[in-house]
Formats: C-alpha cells, sequence, structure tokens
C-alpha cells in the first residue's frame, strides 16, 4: 500500500504545473517561517533576507543603528516566482553580523532560527503538497 506522500508524489508528477507549484509554495512558506522566527532586537536582521537563484547573498551590511526597518518580501517573492524545477534557491540574509546571532559570539549563545526551518523543509513541502492537490483536485 503506497503512503500518502507517495500518492501525493505520484500525482504531482502527473498533473501539468503541480510540481513547480508545490516548490515555489513551499519556498514561499519557508521564506515566511524564517522571517517569523528571526530573532528582532532592531529589525534589520529580519529585513536583510534576501533571495537568489544565481548565489548565496552575502553577509555584508552593517546595521545602521536605530530606525525602523520593515520586511519586503516582494523581492524574495519574485525570484521565487521565477525559479523553475531543478534551481536552487538561496536564502540568505545580508547583516554582517546574522552568523554571530545564529551561532553566538562573545559569551552570547546562539539562537540558531535559520536551522530550526531548514530542518522543517520536508515538512513544508509535504503540507504545501498537500494542499496544492486539494486546490487543484485529484
Amino acid at each position: 500500500m503506497a503512503t500518502f506522500e507517495a500518492e501525493v508524489a505520484e500525482w504531482a508528477r502527473k498533473v501539468q504545473g503541480a510540481e513547480l507549484l508545490i516548490f515555489q509554495e513551499s519556498a514561499q512558506e519557508l521564506v515566511s517561517q524564517l522571517t517569523a522566527l528571526t530573532p528582532v532586537d532592531t529589525g534589520f536582521l529580519r529585513s536583510s533576507l534576501r533571495a537568489s537563484t544565481a548565489a548565496m547573498p552575502v553577509m555584508s551590511l552593517d546595521n545602521p543603528g536605530a530606525g525602523a526597518f520593515n520586511v519586503d518580501v516582494g523581492e524574495i517573492s519574485l525570484v521565487i516566482a521565477g525559479a523553475d524545477i531543478g534551481d536552487t534557491i538561496y536564502l540568505g540574509y545580508t547583516a554582517n553580523y546574522g552568523a554571530y546571532i545564529h551561532y553566538g559570539a562573545n559569551g552570547r549563545a546562539g539562537r540558531p532560527w535559520v536551522a530550526m526551518v531548514a530542518q522543517r523543509w520536508q515538512q513544508i513541502v509535504n503540507e504545501q503538497a498537500s494542499e496544492v492537490r486539494s486546490r487543484l483536485g485529484p
């Protein structure tokens, strides 16, 4: 007897465009979870999340200090929407202190939100596959 996951995978292969839609919506959900779990002190780290299909975004931006920083996932959504099956979508923070927050530094414990979300990838894909299948039908 086939598992639900195997049934959904077989269905996605048969329905034109379903695999791409699952891939893109899974990536978008990953971004949503990263954004929700990013540690916030000033908001600059959260707002520094970028996406690319060419290379990993580089941690190169200094924190400009106090101020309001808004997360704009519009550019990230465009990268995801332009990605195709087989493409790699690189998601990374450009705030130069992101690694210190994630791994810890100077006696401070790390807050590994990126690793925590990355570990959920298969669960995210399964959930999105189920959602797409329910919208597109059998």
